[in-house]
C-alpha cells in the first residue's frame, strides 16, 4: 500500500514539475452539489405549485418554491434554491383549485406561504419572514391612463372627488401623478361601477362609502370589491412563485427586462446599459412604457419591477416578527408604502424586497397603482 501511494505521489509531482508556474496555478476547482430531484407525474400543460416545509409537524406553513407548467409526464424538476442546507419535505399541488376564470384583466395569485423580505442585500427594514397569503386576483398590468379616465369620469358623476386629475403619456401607459387617497377612492368607484361591494369606508361601522376628501379609510376585508394590495400581497405577487430572488425573474436585471435608470457602475446585479432606456425617452419627460411592453412574471403580471411605483394599502413600519397570515400592516403611521421602483430610479428600488414610502396626500410622475380582489374558493 505504501508503494502504491509513493508511486502515485511520484507521478503527480512529475506532472506538476512539467507545468510552468502559471499553468500550475490554474488547476480547476471541483465542488459537489446535492440537489433534490422530484419526478412529477401530472397532466401535460397544467400548472402546479411546488412547496416545502422543513418539519412535517408544521404542515400548515408550506412555503411556495415555484410554479411550473408540466411539459412532459413524468417531469423531472430539481430544487437548486437551497441545496443541502436544511432538510426539506416537498409536495406538488395544482396551482388553481377550481376552473373559475379570473375577472377580466386580472390574474390569480394562488394561496400559500412565501418568504417575504430581503435575504440578499441586507436591508435593515426588510428582514425575511414567512407569510401565508390567501388567494387573490391582481390586475395583470398597472392601471392604465385609459382605465383611470373611464372610472374617474363615472365617479365624478356619482359623488366622488379627487385631489388630482391624473396623467398618462398615452391611453395604454400607466396613470401617474395620483396620490394614495385618489387611488383608494378610485377603487371604490370601480367597485360600484361594476356592481360589486366597495371596500373602503369613512366610519368604523363600515356604513359610509369613502368618496370624497382625504380621510383615514377603514377597510372591509370581506368585501368582494377592488382594493389596493397589502404590502405582503404585492411582494408575493411580484416574486411570481420564485423564492428569495432579487427580481421577479432572477437575481440580475437589465433594461431589456424593466424600465428603470440603469446604473451598472454602482450595482453589480445591474447589466444596464447606463441611463434611461432610449426606447422611452431620455429623462427629460415622463418616460413610462406601455403597460404590456415587458414580459410577465410567473403569475402572468407585467411591470412588477420598474415603470411606476405602486401604492399599497399599508402604513410604513418595521415588519412584525413571527409567521403572519394575511397581514394588513400597522393601524397608523406617517407614510404609505410604495413598491416596485419606477422609470426615474435605479435597479436598487426595483428589487422585490425593496420598501419605499411617501406621504399619502402627495403624488408624482413616478407613482401609479394596480388593484386586487379576493379569490373566494381558490
Amino acid at each position: 500500500m505504501k508503494k502504491i501511494k509513493s508511486l502515485f505521489l511520484g507521478v503527480l509531482l512529475g506532472m506538476l514539475n512539467g507545468l510552468s508556474s502559471a499553468e500550475a496555478q490554474t488547476n480547476p476547482a471541483v465542488a459537489v452539489h446535492l440537489y433534490a430531484g422530484l419526478s412529477i407525474s401530472g397532466s401535460i400543460g397544467t400548472s402546479y405549485t411546488v412547496e416545502y416545509v422543513n418539519n412535517l409537524t408544521q404542515t400548515n406553513t408550506w412555503i411556495v418554491i415555484t410554479n411550473i407548467v408540466v411539459p412532459t409526464s413524468p417531469y423531472l424538476w430539481v430544487d437548486i434554491s437551497n441545496p443541502g442546507v436544511t432538510p426539506r419535505f416537498y409536495r406538488v399541488v395544482p396551482t388553481t383549485s377550481t376552473n373559475q376564470p379570473p375577472p377580466t384583466g386580472m390574474q390569480l395569485v394562488s394561496a400559500g406561504s412565501f418568504v417575504m423580505g430581503d435575504s440578499l442585500d441586507k436591508e435593515s427594514d426588510a428582514p425575511t419572514n414567512t407569510e401565508y397569503i390567501s388567494a387573490f386576483y391582481m390586475d395583470s398590468t398597472l392601471v392604465s391612463y385609459s382605465l383611470w379616465t373611464q372610472v374617474r369620469g363615472w365617479a365624478l358623476t356619482n359623488g366622488y372627488t379627487f385631489d388630482n386629475v391624473g396623467a398618462g403619456n398615452a391611453t395604454n401607459q400607466p396613470v401617474q401623478s395620483v396620490n394614495w387617497f385618489d387611488v383608494v377612492k378610485w377603487c371604490n368607484a370601480r367597485s360600484q361601477m361594476n356592481h360589486v361591494a366597495p371596500v373602503y369606508f369613512t366610519d368604523s361601522g363600515l356604513t359610509q362609502v369613502y368618496k370624497t376628501g382625504d380621510v383615514a379609510a377603514n377597510a372591509n376585508w370581506s368585501a368582494e370589491g377592488y382594493r389596493l394590495p397589502t404590502e405582503a400581497e404585492w411582494e408575493k405577487a411580484a416574486r411570481g412563485g420564485l423564492v428569495e430572488l432579487r427580481f421577479p425573474w432572477g437575481n440580475g436585471i437589465s433594461e431589456s427586462e424593466a424600465n428603470y435608470y440603469g446604473d451598472p457602475a454602482d450595482y453589480l446585479y445591474d447589466s444596464g446599459p447606463s441611463g434611461y432606456p432610449p426606447a422611452f425617452g431620455n429623462g427629460l419627460g415622463v418616460d413610462t412604457n406601455p403597460v404590456t411592453y415587458f414580459a410577465v412574471n410567473g403569475y402572468n403580471l407585467h411591470d412588477m419591477a420598474g415603470n411606476v411605483f405602486e401604492w399599497c394599502w399599508d402604513w410604513y413600519a418595521p415588519y412584525p416578527s413571527g409567521v403572519q397570515t394575511d397581514p394588513h400592516g400597522p393601524v397608523s403611521g406617517s407614510f404609505r408604502v410604495l413598491r416596485g421602483g419606477s422609470w426615474l430610479v435605479s435597479a436598487f428600488d426595483a428589487r422585490c424586497a425593496n420598501r419605499s414610502y411617501y406621504y399619502a396626500q402627495l403624488g408624482g410622475n413616478g407613482y401609479g397603482f394596480r388593484t386586487v380582489m379576493p379569490a373566494i374558493g381558490q
